[in-house]
Parts: structure tokens; sequence; C-alpha cells
């Protein structure tokens, strides 16, 4: 499937959401609760409250984000 160009911010935000929250809510559900009985409910849980707001920041942040790494990365010689 591929979009316009249009989305790639949108398209942007839900794959790093995804990305981070499934891998920082796995990892910190694992870290407080262990991988005993019950583990994936409650990392499923975790990632049910995170996502939505991982995607909101991220929507709303990484264009702000991109611009201050443009200010902090030095230019080429002759750019």
């Amino acid at each position: 499937m591929l979009f316009a160009p249009r989305y790639a911010p949108l398209v942007f935000s839900l794959m790093m959401s995804i990305y981070m929250v499934t891998l920082m809510t796995f990892v910190i559900t694992w870290a407080n609760t262990g991988m005993g009985e019950g583990f994936l409910g409650r990392w499923w849980h975790a990632f049910y409250i995170a996502w939505p707001v991982a995607f909101t920041l991220i929507l709303l942040g990484a264009p702000r984000v991109q611009r201050l790494v443009g200010h902090l990365i030095k230019k080429p010689l002759g750019a």
C-alpha cells in the first residue's frame, strides 16, 4: 500500500508510535511485573493506554524536533 506524500507525517507518526510503544511497554511491563502469568494482558493494557499518547506526541512534536536538530547540526562547508 502506498500513500500520497501529504500523508507522510501521519504515516511516520503511526509507524514510529507503534514501534516505540510496543517495545517500551513490553520492556517496562516485564521489568515491573515479570514474565509470569497474565503478562500479555498487562502488556496489552499498558500498550492500549500509551499508544494514543505516543501517537499524538510524535505527530505534534516530530516537526519541532526535526527543526531543532536542523539547528544543532553543523552545515557542510559551501552549503
